[in-house]
C-alpha cells in the first residue's frame, strides 16, 4: 500500500535573488569628491545639475555689477545702495510687517521732501527775500521716523503695526500738500495727526476709553440711587 499523501505540506520555492540597482552617487558606497559630481553632471544628482547654472548667473552677474561700478563715482554709490537694499530686502523677507513699514516710510519721505521743495520754490518766485531752508522737509522726516518707532516700541500691539505706519505716513503726506500753501500749518498737523493714529491704534486709547467706560458705569448707578431717594 502507498503511504498517504501529506496535502498541507508545501513544496519550498527557490528564493529569487534581489535585483540590484545601480548605485546614486548621493546613495550607498563611498561618496564621490565634489569637484568629480560636479564634472560629471549626473541627471541623478540634483546638486550637480542645479551648481551649474547657479555658477554661469552668478559670474554673470558679478561682471555686471563690477561693471556698472566701474563707470563714475555716482553709479558706484548707486551699486552700493542697490545690493543693500537687496541685501535688507532678504534679510527682512519674514517680516513682512516690518518690511511694509520701512517701504513705507522712504515713500513718505520722498513725497515729503518734493512737496516741501515746490513749497519752497514757490515762495522763492514770489518773493526774491525768502530762501530754501529745508526745515519743513526735516520735520516731516522726523515725523515718518517716529511713526515707525512708535509703532514698534509698543510690547503688545493690538493690530497690525505695518497699517499703523500706513495710517501715519497718509497723514504726513496730506499734511506736507497743506504745507505747500501754508507752509506753517503743515508739521503741527503732522504731527498731531501722528500722534493721533498711535495713541487709537496703540494700546493707549483702548486703556482710556475702558477707564472713561468705568467711571460712567459708576456714576449710572449713583444717579439710579438718587431718583429712589427723592
Amino acid at each position: 500500500m502507498t503511504p498517504p499523501v501529506n496535502r498541507t505540506a508545501r513544496t519550498p520555492r527557490p528564493q529569487s535573488r534581489p535585483t540590484r540597482r545601480p548605485k546614486s552617487p548621493t546613495s550607498g558606497g563611498p561618496p564621490l569628491p565634489l569637484l568629480r559630481r560636479f564634472l560629471r553632471q549626473d541627471t541623478s544628482d540634483a546638486w550637480a545639475v542645479r551648481l551649474l547654472p547657479r555658477i554661469v548667473f552668478g559670474v554673470a552677474a558679478l561682471y555686471t555689477v563690477v561693471t556698472l561700478a566701474s563707470q563714475s563715482g555716482s553709479s558706484f554709490v548707486a551699486v552700493c545702495a542697490v545690493l543693500l537694499l537687496g541685501a535688507v530686502l532678504w534679510l527682512l523677507r519674514r517680516r513682512t510687517q516690518l518690511l511694509l513699514a520701512i517701504g513705507l516710510s522712504i515713500l513718505t519721505i520722498a513725497f515729503t521732501g518734493y512737496f516741501s521743495a515746490v513749497g519752497d520754490s514757490a515762495r522763492m518766485s514770489e518773493t526774491t527775500n525768502a530762501a530754501m531752508t529745508g526745515q519743513a522737509a526735516l520735520g516731516y522726516w522726523a515725523l515718518a521716523g517716529m511713526a515707525l518707532l512708535g509703532a514698534w516700541m509698543v510690547k503688545e500691539h493690538p493690530g497690525r503695526r505695518g497699517v499703523t505706519v500706513l495710517l501715519a505716513d497718509v497723514i504726513l503726506v496730506i499734511a506736507s500738500g497743506i504745507g505747500m500753501f501754508l507752509p506753517e500749518a503743515g508739521v503741527p498737523i503732522g504731527f498731531v495727526g501722528v500722534i493721533g493714529v498711535l495713541a487709537v491704534r496703540g494700546k493707549s486709547a483702548k486703556v482710556v476709553t475702558a477707564r472713561t467706560r468705568r467711571a460712567f458705569g459708576r456714576l449710572r448707578p449713583r444717579k439710579a440711587s438718587d431718583a429712589v431717594d427723592s
